[in-house]
């Protein structure tokens, strides 16, 4: 049996913490980090995130098989390209001029294309983005439950988006694989399944649906 991928969160806001523990409960060893020294985020760790390493970005980032992002998107501008290279980045990041402001490099279209390309060096997959956070750790059930919920899964190397499938379905979801990360603008805010949590075939209906309107 195969050791469980390591993975890095970067993160510790609302988002991050809640896979950490979603991670940690289905057997991944997880590192956690911000910006800033591990230390500030000790006691934190121990209390909010049991189980989950706080460390250095780099240093969990070198040490990961894969990274989740789970910062605000303004902040993934400051975060050094190459820190990431040859990593499985999951983005579970979103675009909210509200909050973040405009960023014309997110402006164009998906923000995870934006990401990818700013990651060249790296294998992006678009999740665990369009379910909030509290819904996302209180909803989780283990596969074959009759009230499973389906989570999206997007990108342009399909490797990565199988890896990321199973980690949705081993942290309590069905993966549903949109293909490329174009496709995963449905996960978006504005999309047709943002901010939702639905069954399996509720997200393919609503995709499907999202897809002729497009046409």
């Amino acid at each position: 049996m195969t050791e469980p991928s390591r993975l890095a969160v970067l993160g510790a806001g609302h988002v991050g913490p809640v896979i950490a523990r979603l991670a940690i409960k289905a057997g991944y060893p997880v590192a956690i980090a911000t910006s800033g020294d591990p230390e500030d985020i000790a006691l934190i760790t121990e209390l909010v995130i049991p189980g989950a390493r706080p460390r250095w970005a780099a240093d969990a980032v070198a040490d990961a098989d894969i990274v989740v992002l789970a910062i605000p998107l303004h902040r993934f501008l400051d975060v050094g390209p190459g820190m990431l290279n040859g990593k499985l980045v999951v983005d579970a990041m979103n675009y909210w001029p509200a909050s973040d402001g405009v960023l014309k490099p997110f402006t164009g279209g998906g923000s995870s294309e934006t990401v990818a390309r700013r990651l060249a060096g790296s294998a992006v997959v678009k999740a665990l983005n369009h379910i909030g956070y509290h819904e996302l750790e209180d909803r989780a059930r283990p596969a074959g439950a009759p009230d499973r919920r389906a989570a999206g899964v997007a990108g342009d190397d399909p490797a990565a988006v199988a890896t990321i499938a199973g980690l949705v379905d081993r942290i309590g979801y069905d993966p549903v694989r949109l293909g490329g990360l174009r496709a995963g603008r449905v996960l978006q805010p504005g999309g047709p399944v943002f901010g939702t949590v639905l069954t399996l075939p509720e997200f393919e209906r609503a995709v499907r649906e999202d897809a002729r309107s497009l046409t």
